[in-house]
């Protein structure tokens, strides 16, 4: 199951506190809808930058992860497109330009763990594990969540016409809570991860365990 988080600011009447799953058709709605995975990365880089590196030519080493993380950005960005126009496709006379696309002049969105709408990196391990990305890609998760290799990039997919990216920011105590029942976790362990969304002090101990 992927847990989300609902924004809890004060907001001009009208307007909506939003969650990533109000894009999400409910079962009741009887509305064919899909919740989509992907996760990708460039690989094999790793030993030219070391050379690089090594040399002291760090202009190169920089240059090539620029490439890396350029390149699976772009195989994302590929991928997406093909989920609107073939797969799943919603979007199948979608014709868009380049700049359009860089825009994201499209429908759909792919939100990742760890950014403003999706800020719990934990989400990455259920999503690594539906898609045996380390079978599948070579892929892993550190004990932190980073993903390697370094040019890494996963996500979800939602197709709703009026998906948009968002920032939860600050949450209260009461949503934490809910999200640790909900998740299965203690609530100092959602307090850790989601740290720079607490509105509110924690105790002391719940941020103390070491990544």
């Amino acid at each position: 199951t992927w847990h989300n988080l609902r924004q809890q600011n004060r907001k001009p009447q009208g307007r909506a506190n939003l969650c990533l799953a109000d894009f999400v058709a409910p079962k009741a709605s009887a509305v064919p809808d899909w919740v989509g995975a992907f996760a990708v990365c460039a690989d094999g880089f790793e030993e030219r930058v070391r050379h690089y590196e090594a040399s002291h030519d760090d202009y190169s080493a920089i240059m090539l992860k620029v490439l890396a993380d350029r390149l699976a950005e772009a195989f994302a960005e590929r991928l997406h497109e093909r989920v609107r126009r073939e797969f799943w496709g919603y979007a199948a006379d979608e014709q868009l330009s380049r700049d359009q696309l860089i825009a994201e002049a499209y429908r759909g969105i792919r939100p990742a763990p760890g950014y403003p709408a999706c800020p719990d990196h934990v989400a990455k391990g259920g999503l690594f594990r539906i898609l045996e990305a380390e079978r599948h890609a070579g892929m892993r998760l550190t004990e932190s969540y980073a993903m390697l290799p370094a040019s890494s990039v996963a996500g979800f997919y939602l197709s709703h016409a009026q998906a948009t990216y968002f920032a939860v920011g600050r949450i209260g105590r009461d949503q934490v809570e809910d999200y640790a029942r909900r998740s299965g976790c203690s609530m100092a362990e959602a307090e850790r991860w989601l740290a720079p969304n607490l509105g509110y002090e924690p105790a002391a101990a719940a941020l103390s365990p070491s990544l």
